[in-house]
């Protein structure tokens, strides 16, 4: 079988992550729990065989990444190639909002967030259905030139929550029951399109629990 093997991660733990406050597509950068947390990651996986590393060009995703990328073994992965699909759900007008300055101020787009609405966007932001296909289309385009590969790919929470939905087969809609913790190690396979989930939310690197967010 000709497949893609995929490591995805989340970034490390921000200070917005930390006060629950929507990022977004704003460029936040790293707390000093994050940067542990990123370095933890790429010692436990510094001994996996990998060749490429990708990520968001948002800070707080391409630093984890570096981090990675510092311990590679194989050339080609000591660059990290930054992927504007693979940024955070564009939230528009939530940016730099907290959760409860959220349901304050604009309770019924609050509801609709809250529901999973598949075709709410905030204002000048991104709707789940317009994420999913974005994520899909980068997943897939970076995964079919790889195959027989093994790479990284390092996004965000609502990333990491697209990827399992695609792997599961489960809509925009569906609950969200699993876990997006900061700089957990997630593992799929790509195979002729299609991606398989193979593992999800190792956190056995990580020596305390990482915040875990639906998207940030």
């Amino acid at each position: 079988m000709d497949a893609t093997r995929i490591i995805a991660v989340r970034h490390g733990e921000t200070a917005w992550n930390a006060d629950t406050r929507i990022q977004g597509q704003l460029d936040i950068g790293l707390n000093d729990k994050g940067r542990w947390q990123a370095e933890r990651v790429g010692a436990a996986l510094a001994e996996e065989d990998l060749q490429h590393i990708y990520a968001s060009d948002l800070q707080r995703a391409h630093s984890t990444a570096q981090a990675i990328a510092a311990r590679a073994q194989h050339p080609s992965a000591r660059s990290v190639k930054l992927h504007r699909g693979l940024r955070e759900r564009k939230f528009g007008t939530f940016e730099g909002q907290t959760y409860a300055d959220i349901e304050a101020r604009w309770p019924e787009e609050a509801r609709r967030w809250r529901q999973r609405d598949p075709h709410f966007a905030p204002g000048d932001g991104e709707t789940p259905t317009q994420m999913m296909e974005r994520v899909r289309n980068a997943v897939h385009g970076i995964a079919a030139r790889h195959v027989g590969e093994h790479i990284v790919l390092v996004a965000h929470g609502g990333v990491l929550d697209m990827l399992y939905r695609l792997a599961t087969g489960q809509g925009v809609q569906a609950p969200r029951t699993w876990e997006l913790g900061n700089a957990a190690i997630n593992r799929m396979l790509w195979c002729e399109g299609e991606l398989t989930l193979v593992g999800w939310g190792d956190v056995r690197h990580l020596d305390q629990t990482s915040l875990d967010e639906g998207s940030a």
